[in-house]
């Protein structure tokens, strides 16, 4: 079988900050975004890449998730560990300066590490781990 990965979910809590970090400072295009409720959904994603997007949700919306398990959302994600994503680029300085110079939360600096991967990580606006992997 041949796969692809489509879409991955990351949760915000101010949809407005968070389409500012993905589409201003990252550069993504905005492919969709849609209201229901009070609720929003925006997908983004790579230019030149129509296939791959990450959907920024609501946090917890899923009615199966308990009152008490949506809490423990809320507080890991304002402890930034409930999700993350790692992406990659041929220029992990020139995007490290660019999301800095955006006043992104700097996690780590551009690093080599002793796994042999060059990367550097932020948070976006809802905590979420944006880890950057050096290509090549």
């Amino acid at each position: 079988m041949d796969f692809t990965i489509h879409a991955s979910f990351l949760p915000h809590s101010d949809p407005d900050a968070s389409l500012a970090f993905y589409r201003d400072a990252l550069g993504f295009e905005v492919r969709k975004d849609v209201g229901y409720d009070g609720m929003r959904w925006i997908t983004v994603g790579p230019a030149g890449q129509p296939g791959t997007s990450i959907v920024l949700e609501p946090p917890a919306v899923d009615p199966a998730v308990s009152d008490d398990e949506r809490r423990t959302i809320v507080e890991m994600m304002a402890k930034g560990t409930y999700a993350g994503i790692t992406l990659a680029t041929a220029d992990l300085d020139g995007a490290f300066a660019r999301l800095q110079a955006g006043g992104a939360d700097v996690v780590q600096e551009p690093t080599e590490q002793p796994y042999g991967v060059r990367d550097c990580a932020f948070r976006d606006p809802a905590g979420n781990l944006v880890r950057i992997n050096e290509l090549g």
